[in-house]
């Protein structure tokens, strides 16, 4: 056993750090001497000697604190990724300083953009995404479930060494997520789909897409005007296939309802996918059909009525 004085000498800390750590319950006290003097074993030299270290390399005592018993490694991992975390906010905070001294007039604008992204990063925008996903789905299983496919697409990682433009797609998506009206349209106009989605065979609806986009993309390489009569038996195979994967008939009502889905698109839905495209630094539009949770017919049709024709757009 040792004394704080003894495990002082031994470590080389200051007693009054030592005291300060057991005080603190960073290193808690096993036992006191009848005079009421701190005891302390071989075991918690080891865990100053630790502490020391993780002090040297940054790791706050609040951490150190929480970590309880977990070894070395687990704790060492932790403050890897705290590190990581913080490199890429230094690196995100540099980028816009150096845009903002390139003018000779830094705006306010600036001061924004760099105030926003110290409030954004990487987890706070998982987070939104979660709170997001859970909201536009409202309880919907089978939504909630679509949308956590989806979920790894939603959340991109900015580059090491982001542009402006980057930085600013990313805080454009952040507010994105955060509207309430766009969540509220997505929730609204995808309602009717899930409403039914216990209805359909997931098999089946999966098979049923990729022959929409099979059809939609072989237009798209024959080159095949969207608005020309060449496009209208597309538009005619498309239909076919989700009239029957809904069981329904291909009727005037049935050409209405998808219409309407596409009158009612929020063009929101995406701009989404095309900030991602930015901070991916992927090309846009993509070579095939990108779109958010919804139905099908969004995802590859875009339907319009001139008089008593009915015309198809392919996306």
């Amino acid at each position: 056993m040792y004394t704080i004085g003894r495990l002082s000498d031994l470590t080389g800390l200051p007693v009054k750090t030592i005291r300060f750590y057991s005080d603190t319950g960073v290193l808690p006290e096993r036992e006191r001497t009848a005079a009421g003097y701190r005891l302390y074993e071989d075991e918690d030299r080891v865990r100053l000697e630790a502490i020391r270290a993780l002090r040297e390399i940054g790791v706050d005592l609040a951490t150190i604190k929480a970590l309880g018993d977990r070894n070395l490694r687990e704790v060492l991992a932790l403050h890897l990724r705290t590190v990581e975390t913080q490199i890429k906010s230094l690196q995100r905070t540099r980028t816009v300083l150096r845009a903002i001294l390139d003018h000779d007039d830094p705006t306010d604008e600036d001061l924004h953009r760099l105030n926003a992204l110290g409030r954004m990063g990487a987890a706070e925008v998982a987070a939104l995404v979660e709170d997001f996903v859970d909201d536009v789905t409202a309880g919907n299983q089978a939504a909630r479930e679509w949308m956590r496919c989806l979920r790894a697409a939603m959340v991109p990682d900015l580059p090491d060494e982001p542009t402006v433009a980057q930085l600013d797609a990313w805080l454009e998506l952040t507010a994105l997520l955060s509207d309430d009206d766009f969540r509220a349209r997505l929730r609204d106009q995808s309602a009717a789909f899930w409403s039914q989605s216990d209805d359909l065979n997931p098999t089946t609806w999966q098979a049923a897409n990729a022959r929409i986009m099979e059809y939609a993309l072989a237009a798209l390489d024959a080159g095949i005007p969207p608005d020309s009569p060449a496009a209208a038996p597309v538009l005619e195979q498309i239909l076919t296939t989700l009239a029957e994967t809904y069981h329904v008939p291909l009727d005037a009502a049935f050409r209405k309802g998808m219409r309407d889905n596409y009158d009612q698109h929020d063009q929101r839905a995406e701009r989404y996918w095309e900030l991602i495209a930015t901070i991916q630094d992927a090309p846009w539009p993509p070579r095939r059909p990108w779109r958010t949770a919804g139905s099908a017919p969004r995802s590859a049709t875009t339907i319009t009525q001139r008089g008593d024709r009915l015309t198809g757009r392919i996306c």
